[in-house]
């Protein structure tokens, strides 16, 4: 089952081809707003969209301003300035996709991804 990104603006091409030759739906950010659109409006469209985020933005990690449970998903990509990391990184994501294949198994959890592990917050 296909799932349904919202690539944010900081998400490379890279990511968002590899999320797609996964067979999974990824909507740009940049198609659907303003590249300066601020993080409040990002997280809402996904919302709308019924997507869930993606993004190397590590606002999105706080579950402080974000907390998971109010949202249908969130994967911060936890890159660091290491672009080199991305295909490892992104190994890792698209694994853990194919465990976890609807939509509402994201639904209120935050994936912080990194080359060694998934963290998981709700």
């Amino acid at each position: 089952m296909a799932l349904r990104f919202l690539a944010d603006h900081c998400v490379s091409n890279y990511i968002v081809q590899t999320l797609r030759d996964a067979g999974h739906n990824v909507s740009r950010l940049q198609d659907l707003l303003s590249p300066s659109s601020s993080d409040a409006v990002v997280i809402a469209k996904a919302q709308e969209i019924d997507s869930v985020l993606v993004s190397l933005n590590g606002d999105f990690a706080d579950i402080v301003t974000y907390p998971p449970a109010n949202y249908k998903g969130i994967v911060a990509l936890q890159i660091r300035n290491h672009p080199e990391i991305i295909p490892l990184i992104m190994r890792r994501l698209t694994a853990h996709l194919r465990l976890w294949s609807t939509m509402e198994q994201y639904r209120g959890k935050l994936l912080v991804v990194e080359v060694d592990r998934i963290r998981i917050r709700e």
